[in-house]
């Protein structure tokens, strides 16, 4: 929206122009978005404590969480909000992109936010029914792929490429549909299980949404795309104010829901996260390096599919508890370090995304 208003008084004042540069509008993004989680976080815990927006614990899981029942939920409204905000000021509305990335991080939102609203307000401790959850989160992922199939202005927007091969991409074809809907509803899926402990999905998705803005940019940019032998996707490059707005928005939630957290994200957050993180990683080809940034949401989802798949077939489990992390919690690891820990190695792996820049 400024972007416009730029764009416009530049005409009087040449250095409005300086707010055409992606750099300075992303680096306004992450300070916006902060700045109002920071700001409206505690009126926003202060309404869901008075609409007893109470997080149900688990009578199964760990005892140390039972402490926990009534910290309020639901507030991934409150980073949304902060991400709507700042990439409407800061973004070019004019932007395929920038509204199909909207859309579907939003319409995931609404499927959690149903969710939170059936378990805590209507207390009904099932939620939305499984298979109207995937129904709705099938319906939005498959919208957004074929936005994407139908508007590709290039070959190169539906390949896939395979990091550290120099010279290999497969056109996907049809099946980029198929594909898309898979990484974004998977991905969807993978953040809201890695949500279980004070912070430790809002942290992995920030620096995997740096990363990929850092994709982002690079894609944008014909020189440094050639230079880097990576796709040039035209007006992928405005992505990074959408991730910018979402670290900025992590960040600031980070801040009431480190441990021990004054309040929890939801539904609402992950399941919108992770389809954000999912649909932004396919516009810049970057879906594999996405599985290995988001290493910690890949094994939090697979120890899911193992303990499921161990417990039907043989009758027994492989973890004490699953996803992961409570695995580590009943094995007497203190919440802090799962959490640290699965930080760490989400740097680690953030870093090894970034190295596939250069190592083709």
């Amino acid at each position: 929206m400024l972007v416009w208003l730029a764009d416009y008084l530049t005409q009087f004042y040449g250095a409005f122009a300086v707010f055409q540069y992606l750099t300075l509008r992303g680096i306004l993004a992450v300070i916006t978005s902060l700045v109002i989680s920071w700001v409206a976080g505690p009126a926003v815990i202060r309404t869901l404590n008075r609409l007893q927006m109470g997080q149900a614990i688990r009578s199964d899981g760990p005892k140390s969480h039972l402490s926990k029942a009534g910290t309020p939920t639901m507030g991934g409204a409150l980073i949304l909000l902060s991400i709507f905000i700042s990439t409407l000021l800061w973004g070019d509305l004019d932007n395929r992109y920038v509204w199909i990335v909207i859309g579907t991080t939003f319409s995931f939102g609404l499927v959690g936010w149903v969710d939170d609203y059936r378990k805590v307000v209507e207390k009904n401790p099932r939620g939305l029914p499984a298979r109207w959850k995937y129904l709705w989160q099938s319906l939005f992922g498959f919208i957004a792929a074929g936005v994407l199939y139908s508007t590709a202005q290039s070959p190169a927007e539906l390949e896939l490429i395979i990091p550290f091969f120099k010279d290999f991409a497969l056109n996907l074809g049809p099946f980029y549909i198929l594909f898309t809907y898979l990484v974004i509803v998977g991905t969807s899926n993978a953040v809201n299980l890695t949500d279980g402990l004070d912070g430790l999905a809002i942290l992995p998705t920030v620096l995997v949404s740096g990363a990929l803005g850092v994709f982002a940019y690079l894609t944008g940019n014909i020189q440094f795309a050639t230079y880097l032998n990576i796709p040039y996707i035209s007006g992928a490059g405005e992505l990074l104010i959408f991730t910018a707005a979402l670290c900025g928005a992590g960040l600031g939630f980070l801040w009431f829901n480190t441990y021990p957290a004054m309040v929890f994200m939801g539904d609402v957050g992950a399941l919108a996260l992770g389809a954000a993180l999912g649909v932004v990683a396919v516009i810049v080809r970057q879906e594999i390096v996405l599985f290995i940034m988001g290493g910690v949401f890949v094994i939090e989802t697979v120890s899911v599919i193992l303990q499921v798949a161990s417990f039907k077939l043989t009758g027994k489990r492989i973890f004490r508890m699953a996803p992961l992390h409570h695995h580590y919690e009943l094995k007497g690891w203190p919440e802090p370090r799962v959490i640290v820990r699965f930080w760490i190695i989400t740097v680690v792996l953030v870093l090894i995304g970034l190295a596939t820049l250069k190592l083709r």
